[in-house]
């Protein structure tokens, strides 16, 4: 089976012109990123963001829509079955498309399934159906994510990192423009009255969202495999559990001993400013009288577009300043920025002042994630890839959405504006983590890709 090889590595010392820089940007590995990114950030906000939208205005209450974001939560226990999509192949599929693409593909078509549920669901009539069609896509996308991101990881080296987590940033956050402003405004064109939910247009949007997951499975069917890891075949089912399962916990664990705590520590709360702020966002907005296609134009567009200008800032800073400043200065206007939305809370409902906000927020944001999916693949073993990253996101995930579960409970008892001041203040203990990771991990060299005669990758980069 044709495989991508990796490109040329400069050395360790040589630092890459703006020229370079820019050029990584146009690869094959990194506009295969930009695709797949689409497919990976599509499902996302219709089971969280759009679909707090959506139950917001069919007339569920803020504490309902609170707890029901712990469908995201399997996005944080990802890394259980990371072992499987590692290792396990899927019957006619993997020797048709190789390890990574069969899981891809698998996934991908299982999310399109779990959106066509939601769609023919309606929530006045009851939310189980809801709820479990969206836990189908929340799972089928966790393990789209697994695939993906080891997929990612084995296409570039090391150096190459930083740019392949933009463009799949990019692909990520246009994939949330269709998915939030995209779906709002069909929803808005599909309604045959004025005003008010309307179970028709929103089954037209959410049948509109599972056809564009054609961009994914294309991009797969005509993918190359990235070069494999050849791993030795376990002798029996108790190897193929310690190789599986145990060794990639424990290569983490050997290679960072003491400092495991604190990179686990940091990864387990980067984002929870971010996270936690952003399940009442779209209440928030129903609530303040902002309309469908207002959202859509501000938040869903222009604000993504923000986004995607701050994940081109992150990934080419990460490459020429080193990802911990960057990662630094990510946390910094993340939890900044929310206060901004506090701000915002307190005035009446102006278009001007969304887009002030919105701009702010979401440039933070693309700076901050560019920043972290480079630390957090500098951190990952390539022998282990899927399994380690697993980890490593589904922690970034899962303290935040547990705490945001209670978001819904915390407005209604305290309003928005304590709410989003809360939530800045949850980011505070993160500039503490990130001065004591600079100071505490190792500093990798970037000289090489690892091969699989020595496969580990070296510590946090600098």
């Amino acid at each position: 089976m044709p495989t991508d090889a990796n490109p040329p590595t400069p050395a360790a010392d040589q630092r890459l012109s703006w020229a370079q820089t820019l050029r990584v940007y146009l690869e094959p590995a990194s506009l295969r990123m930009f695709a797949l990114g689409f497919s990976a950030g599509l499902p996302l906000l219709l089971v969280l963001g759009t679909l707090s939208f959506r139950l917001r205005e069919a007339g569920i209450d803020r504490t309902t829509i609170g707890y029901l974001s712990w469908v995201g939560l399997a996005y944080g226990f990802k890394w259980c079955w990371a072992p499987l999509v590692d290792r396990l192949p899927i019957p006619l599929l993997t020797r048709a498309l190789g390890r990574r693409r069969s899981w891809l593909l698998l996934s991908q078509l299982a999310i399109v399934a779990g959106l066509v549920g939601m769609a023919l669901a309606d929530p006045r009539a009851g939310l189980d159906a809801v709820v479990w069609c969206a836990l189908a896509v929340a799972f089928a996308s966790a393990t789209q994510d697994i695939a993906l991101d080891a997929f990612r990881i084995e296409s570039a080296d090391t150096q190459r990192q930083g740019a392949l987590a933009a463009t799949y940033q990019t692909g990520y956050r246009l994939a949330m423009i269709w998915a939030g402003a995209g779906v709002l405004w069909l929803a808005a064109r599909a309604e045959t009255t004025g005003g008010g939910y309307q179970q028709g247009a929103w089954s037209t949007a959410y049948l509109a969202m599972a056809a564009s997951m054609a961009v994914g499975v294309l991009t797969v069917l005509f993918s190359r495999e990235p070069v494999r890891v050849e791993l030795p075949p376990a002798r029996d089912f108790r190897e193929w559990l310690r190789t599986a399962l145990i060794e990639p916990f424990a290569d983490f664990l050997r290679r960072y001993g003491k400092h495991a705590v604190l990179v686990l520590a940091l990864i387990g709360v980067y984002r929870i400013s971010d996270v936690v702020m952003g399940i009442m966002a779209n209440p928030f907005y129903v609530d303040m009288g902002y309309t469908k296609d207002q959202v859509a134009a501000v938040s869903k567009v222009y604000g993504v577009i923000m986004t995607l200008l701050g994940a081109f800032i992150g990934g080419a800073l990460s490459m020429r300043l080193g990802v911990m400043r960057v990662l630094m200065l990510g946390a910094v206007l993340s939890a900044a920025s929310n206060l901004l939305f506090a701000w915002l809370s307190g005035q009446a409902a102006s278009l001007t002042a969304l887009i002030l906000v919105i701009s702010a927020d979401n440039l933070s944001a693309g700076v901050a994630s560019a920043a972290f999916i480079a630390f957090l693949s500098g951190l990952t073993n390539v022998s282990y890839s899927a399994t380690q990253y697993a980890l490593f996101s589904s922690m970034m995930l899962l303290a935040p959405k547990w705490v945001a579960g209670y978001s819904g409970a915390f407005v209604d008892h305290f309003g928005y504006t304590p709410f989003f001041i809360g939530t800045a203040l949850l980011g505070l203990p993160v500039l503490l983590l990130i001065w004591l990771a600079t100071r505490w991990l190792p500093v990798p060299s970037t000289a090489a890709a690892p091969s699989a005669d020595s496969p580990a990758r070296p510590g946090s980069p600098a």
